[in-house]
């Protein structure tokens, strides 16, 4: 069922007082602030996929994706891969060396001195690995594979308030389109009550009293129309902020209560397992349980095996010739007793962080339980809003057409007339209101349960995947292009 927006506008011939002439029906599909620069309606899953490719939030939650998964390479460069290095040296050299020389005829020591100007030269070559260094590695890569995992779940937790917020500023934008399209003919109708009752006046038919309350009742109505038209325009910028573009002439909305579990209970069990808040902070549990591991690493030995190769050209003195070659092939292991006791306040510290994290999780469950229940009581709300708006609507303008068929034969005053125009004026917001937040109500639902996302709406995009990039990044030993 398409979801529109309908006013029923009454406008009351001059000739006869009070009787209906015209019945306009303004559908909201037909207005929007700038309808005239954009040929094709968008709908709401256009609108949506915009923001699923171009929000500048959720692209950068994305980049930060990115760079948390090099922490997975930095994890593992810094552990169990080789270390190679080389280094090369070299330039003039002057010795001048002074040496004993025996004595002369007088017994005074004679020494002899020799200059020698060189050029040494050296290159060297080293590598290094690490055997065992307490699984500190391992548990580090998979620390860092859990952090990255955390980010993913938070780029889920901004893609859901990124389309949730698209949806509500598509809404909004169809709601106060609406409501200042109702606010408009709302003062045409009293103009013409009030050019009726300045009529009726002349002829003795009203009062001056009647004229005056026709007057006031249209320059609150001007008011009111000013601050629809000023909603409007917050929400055409909202919209322009979150989906990229300026709303353009936007189609209708329909619910999405077929995508939504049937019961709260239902909702809730999904919401607690697929929830990005509670997948993320489990996985930050993750992380802070590995961090404990890598710290008590700290207290095991750890083994490396090492190579140094070394050519060294005129490096005695300088004196030209001389030459020296070294090869050095040996293994370190290194057991810490005591380092003064900062590992042990390491460790401890991150055992606090663990349970920090926990207790972090179970802060998750109960406001992901929290937001099932308040998201589910407000749709219940939205429709019972919405199924009692409709018949407010028609009782009101059944009142109204009462009042001004008993207004014809002067047992209805002016005043009653424009109370019961503002009645219908006013049911017809609520409605307008109550249909938008019913539409919001269900995607704020599947946001509640975690499943606010691109496959489940189906959205024409592209669907982002960060497991390639992963993947790439964990074997990449060298190169500076990202992935």
């Amino acid at each position: 069922m398409a979801f529109q927006f309908w006013a029923i506008l009454r406008v009351y011939n001059a000739s006869r007082a009070f009787d209906l002439a015209t019945i306009a029906a303004v559908s909201i599909l037909s207005l929007c602030p700038s309808a005239s620069r954009i040929a094709r309606a968008e709908t709401m899953k256009s609108s949506l996929a915009r923001a699923y490719l171009g929000n500048p939030d959720l692209n950068q939650q994305r980049a930060n994706v990115s760079a948390r998964n090099e922490d997975v390479a930095k994890a593992a460069g810094g552990g169990m891969r080789p270390k190679l290095n080389a280094s090369i040296n070299g330039g003039p050299q002057l010795n001048r060396l002074r040496q004993p020389a025996g004595r002369n005829s007088s017994n005074e020591r004679v020494y002899s001195t020799e200059h020698v100007i060189g050029e040494p030269r050296a290159a060297s070559f080293g590598l290094t690995q690490t055997l065992f260094d307490g699984w500190r590695t391992d548990n580090s890569i998979r620390q860092a594979e859990a952090n990255v995992f955390a980010a993913r779940e938070t780029t889920r937790i901004t893609e859901q308030a990124t389309l949730l917020n698209g949806a509500t500023a598509y809404m909004n934008v169809l709601r106060d389109t609406a409501v200042v399209s109702l606010r408009k003919s709302n003062i045409a109708v009293l103009e013409e009550q009030l050019r009726v009752t300045r009529d009726r006046a002349e002829l003795g038919d009203t009062t001056l009293t009647d004229v005056a309350q026709a007057l006031a009742a249209l320059a609150h109505a001007r008011t009111e129309s000013y601050a629809a038209q000023a909603a409007l325009d917050a929400s055409a910028a909202s919209f322009r902020q979150i989906i990229g573009v300026e709303p353009g002439r936007l189609d209708p909305a329909p619910p999405i209560e077929e995508l939504l579990p049937k019961t709260v209970e239902e909702a809730t069990a999904i919401a607690l397992v697929e929830h990005p808040g509670v997948v993320a902070a489990m996985r930050q549990v993750d992380a802070a349980d590995y961090a404990v591991k890598v710290d008590e690493g700290a207290l095991l030995p750890t083994l490396s095996a090492s190579l140094q190769v070394n050519q060294q050209y005129d490096s005695f003195f300088g004196i030209p010739g001389a030459r020296q070659f070294t090869a050095q092939a040996s293994g370190a292991l290194n057991i810490p007793i005591y380092q003064g006791g900062v590992e042990y306040a390491s460790i401890r510290q991150a055992k606090a962080q663990l349970r920090q994290a926990r207790f972090n999780a179970d802060v998750q469950r109960d406001a992901v339980r929290a937001g099932v229940v308040t998201s589910f009581g407000q749709l219940r709300n939205a429709k019972a809003s919405v199924a009692s708006g409709r018949v407010a609507v028609k009782a009101a303008e059944a009142a109204l057409k009462g009042v001004h068929d008993e207004a014809r034969f002067g047992q209805r005053t002016t005043l009653d007339v424009l109370n019961a125009q503002q009645t219908v004026l006013n049911a017809r917001v609520d409605l307008v209101t109550a249909q938008r937040d019913r539409v919001v109500a269900g995607y704020a639902i599947l946001g509640a349960i975690g499943s606010l996302c691109a496959e489940r709406l189906n959205l024409d995009a592209n669907i982002y995947d960060p497991t390639a990039n992963l993947e790439e990044t964990k074997g990449k030993w060298i190169g500076l292009d990202t992935p």
